[in-house]
């Protein structure tokens, strides 16, 4: 969504801090003016960038990492309302996966109301709708134009799009997740992009969150110092070997990350439990 830190343009209106918490280094970027945005070439906004420990690597710290992001998540959304969860995505093709693994284990809450809910307990539940857009080839519908049909009908006071990311750096392949409230173009990291989700389309504030999971072998090649190479492979795209427990433990993460951000007086883990 955002180039690291060290690599951002210093430029007027455009700001970084990085912090360390919880084992994970936070870098929070903010795009200020229009000067700023073409510089770094994203639209005016947030921006925060999260790097823990490769997920392929261990998942005991899954938990307290998701705490952490889901207090990076809750400062960018509304304090109340309905917020539609969208899952991204074709849970056919594994790196392509995280958004509908994700949406599938976000609690949604918004049919949970009235009498029953306070019979339950759970009438301090916030209104939460998901939804899995899956990808035009297999609907023949832009996930953008469902989402703003969806959006009529439940007015959300903001929109979380969750989707895989494309990486610009092989530093960042499964161990960095990514948020923004400048929404997210899906597709757009391998040079497929589709109809923008925004705030303009969809007339709500849209926050983007992300995992990478591939990124082009023309990176890799500039990366190792083969640059005359670097042409000839624009075209492909790489993935770890261990994509699959890569994709599984991104999307538990950010699933943790977004119910509590959306659930915060409950546990995380067993508002998963209990949307699968």
């Amino acid at each position: 969504m955002i180039e690291a830190a060290a690599d951002l343009p210093s430029v007027d209106g455009l700001s970084h801090r990085t912090v360390q918490k919880r084992g994970i280094t936070l870098t929070r970027t903010t795009v200020k003016t229009t000067a700023a945005a073409n510089a770094v070439g994203r639209p005016v906004g947030q921006y925060v960038t999260a790097e823990l420990p490769p997920l392929s690597d261990d998942e005991t710290q899954l938990a307290a990492h998701a705490a952490c992001i889901a207090e990076e998540l809750a400062a960018l959304l509304p304090a109340a309302g309905t917020v539609l969860v969208a899952g991204l995505g074709n849970a056919a093709v594994t790196p392509d996966a995280i958004g509908p693994q994700a949406a599938d284990m976000v609690l949604a809450t918004r049919h949970i109301r009235g009498e029953w809910a306070r019979s339950l307990g759970l009438d301090d539940l916030r209104s939460v709708a998901v939804i899995r857009t899956d990808v035009l080839g297999k609907t023949g519908v832009e996930s953008g134009e469902i989402l703003k049909g969806v959006c009529r009908t439940v007015q959300p006071a903001a929109v979380i799009a969750i989707d895989a990311l494309a990486a610009r750096s092989l530093s960042r392949l499964g161990c960095t997740v990514q948020l923004c409230d400048t929404g997210i173009a899906p597709g757009s990291g391998v040079g497929n992009a589709r109809l923008p989700l925004s705030q303009e389309l969809l007339e709500v504030p849209v926050i983007g969150i992300g995992v990478p999971t591939v990124v082009d072998a023309a990176t890799i090649v500039r990366e190792f110092g083969g640059s005359e190479a670097a042409a000839n492979a624009a075209a492909m795209m790489v993935t770890p070997r261990e994509i699959d427990l890569v994709v599984r433990r991104a999307a538990r993460l950010v699933a943790l990350a977004v119910n509590g951000a959306l659930q915060p007086d409950y546990d995380p883990a067993d508002l998963v439990s209990a949307a699968v």
